[in-house]
């Protein structure tokens, strides 16, 4: 089994700081603003803004953890080769197999608000065909290049985070403090159940560390490029959920599929809906390009090591692109963007993501004193954070996310068995 580095399996180093920080807007400003803020204002009421809090506060202590291994080791993979490298070659495929069933599921997530948000503008559009042919289209421009899914991620981000903004200012000027009561009429159970679903949609910073075979002067430009990232959405998250629930109130966002869009409709402003629909399509738009982007190198690094099939990592000489691993992963995404529910793909990718960063901080801590770039407290309150978070779960959800990852250890055994009888034979 090979797991050398050759022209046919490494990546070139084409990204520079820009495009690694519009690659991680990119994937967090997408269904969670849009779509999973909802999700959240159903089970926590108004207090889902503590939710939002809480899950960025593990999101943030992830991120800096994330940040000083990724500079340590800057390849293909994040927390897959983290986990390798610092604590146990199971724990970094387990990270690897939970990022890919969380961001698989995402890609559903991705495909349903798609829909909602795309019936604002064209009513009786088939959305999910639409979704569909949206993933073929980004799988395409994947498998021509990092460089020109960049250059698309670009302008797909300059409109998703202005339309937010244009909302954010128009809905603070109906603000009323009368709409945040009760506040948390779930208690405290509500608001760490709504931290729970929501801490997902902070995590599109992970996008960079998975390119970061990808990206130039990578020691340096990686964990820059996670602190601008997770900063920008703790901001932007932040205003714009104040402003839609202190405007319109909970209740309004918990019973729409499009709930930033619902709010605009009820704004004194002339076309705010279909702006914010708009922005809201792009957004999902460049989701679904950072979620083909990532999911395919991490396919790319698993199946270096050997634990998928060795045929996806081969790079495409002329794309400079892992190939088969790209058009794998499109294909799967196009199948979660035409089935799925909403608020089952929404906790099923929670649970994966909350596993994914405990072994990213467990790292972390774990990692030698002379690597580290912060202090133990850091990965050690993003850890206890993500168990709390993880546990906090339905049952039927963790029970699923835990059969998940024993559905993984039994498909790393036969991808290795085979390998080896290959080999032996």
């Amino acid at each position: 089994m090979s797991t050398h580095a050759s022209s046919q399996t490494t990546l070139a180093r084409t990204l520079g700081l820009a495009d690694a920080v519009a690659i991680g807007v990119g994937a967090v400003v997408g269904a969670g603003i849009f779509v999973v803020t909802g999700v959240a204002a159903g089970i926590a009421g108004p207090a889902f803004l503590l939710s939002l809090a809480i899950a960025g506060v593990a999101a943030a202590c992830n991120a800096l953890s994330s940040a000083q291994l990724a500079a340590e080791y800057p390849q293909a993979g994040g927390t897959y080769e983290y986990g390798y490298r610092v604590l146990h070659p199971w724990a970094g495929f387990a990270a690897g197999w939970l990022f890919l069933a969380s961001k698989t599921a995402a890609a559903g997530t991705v495909g349903l608000g798609l829909g909602a948000y795309l019936n604002v503008l064209a009513p009786g559009v088939p959305a999910r065909g639409v979704a569909v042919a949206a993933v073929v289209v980004f799988t395409a421009l994947n498998a021509w290049g990092v460089k020109k899914s960049s250059a698309a991620n670009f302008a797909i981000v300059a409109v998703a985070v202005g339309s937010l903004l244009v909302f954010a200012a128009v809905a603070a000027a109906s603000f009323d403090p009368a709409k945040l009561r009760p506040f948390a009429p779930e208690g405290a159970g509500g608001v760490l159940r709504g931290a729970a679903i929501i801490f997902f949609a902070y995590t599109g910073y992970a996008r960079v560390a998975t390119l970061g075979e990808e990206v130039r002067d990578p020691r340096t430009t990686i964990p820059r490029a996670i602190v601008i990232t997770i900063t920008c959405a703790l901001l932007l998250y932040a205003v714009v959920a104040l402003a839609a629930v202190g405007a319109v109130g909970a209740p309004v966002l918990a019973a729409s599929a499009a709930p930033l869009a619902e709010a605009a409709r009820r704004l004194p402003v002339a076309g705010l809906e279909r702006l914010v629909a708009a922005g809201a399509v792009a957004a999902m738009l460049g989701v679904l390009l950072s979620q083909i982007l990532g999911l395919s190198r991490m396919v790319f690094a698993m199946a270096r090591r050997g634990d998928l099939p060795e045929g996806l990592a081969r790079v495409h000489p002329r794309s400079g692109a892992p190939l088969r691993a790209v058009l794998v992963v499109g294909a799967v995404a196009a199948c979660l963007a035409a089935w799925g529910s909403l608020s089952g793909i929404a906790a099923s990718a929670s649970f994966a993501i909350l596993v994914y960063y405990g072994i990213a901080n467990l790292a972390a801590l774990r990692m030698p004193r002379s690597a580290k770039r912060f202090p133990d407290f850091v990965p050690a309150i993003g850890l206890a954070s993500c168990a709390v978070l993880a546990v906090s779960l339905a049952p039927g959800t963790v029970g699923a996310g835990v059969a998940t990852l024993a559905a993984g250890f039994v498909v790393r055994a036969a991808v290795r068995g085979l390998a080896r009888r290959s080999v032996d034979g």
